[in-house]
């Protein structure tokens, strides 16, 4: 992980693994700010769905652990991020890349079944 200095705070960004093991210990809360047909198409198993469109930092958990937000890129988390330490919170961080990053890692997700429409869980080129 490493930090970035920005106006309100310091952001973390995380790479994909390093989400994917904190995640995998419980360690973390991922939050998906793409949008629901982004979600239903494909997800990271585990990760809350709060739209963009929607964001409002009141209405995330306070959970005691770091909230690791991700959308497709890591544009839209890193401008979420950014929004919640303006509007108070800590232990904020984004995923470097997105979704796109998290596949190129060649790490699991949940996918769409080009053959049945249903989710299927999934890795880069599966």
């Amino acid at each position: 992980m490493r930090t970035q200095k920005i106006e309100n705070g310091t952001l973390e960004v995380w790479t994909p693994d390093e989400v994917a093991k904190a995640m995998s210990e419980g360690r973390v809360v991922l939050v998906d700010v793409r949008t629901p047909q982004e979600y239903a198409h494909e997800r990271i198993a585990g990760a809350m769905l709060l739209p963009m469109q929607d964001f409002d930092a009141a209405f995330l958990p306070d959970a005691g652990k770091p909230l690791v937000l991700h959308c497709g890129s890591g544009i839209r988390s890193a401008r979420m991020a950014e929004s919640m330490l303006a509007a108070g919170r800590e232990k904020v961080a984004h995923m470097e890349g997105g979704m796109n990053a998290w596949k190129q890692a060649g790490l699991t997700y949940v996918g769409t079944d080009p053959a049945t429409g249903a989710p299927k869980r999934m890795t880069s080129g599966s």
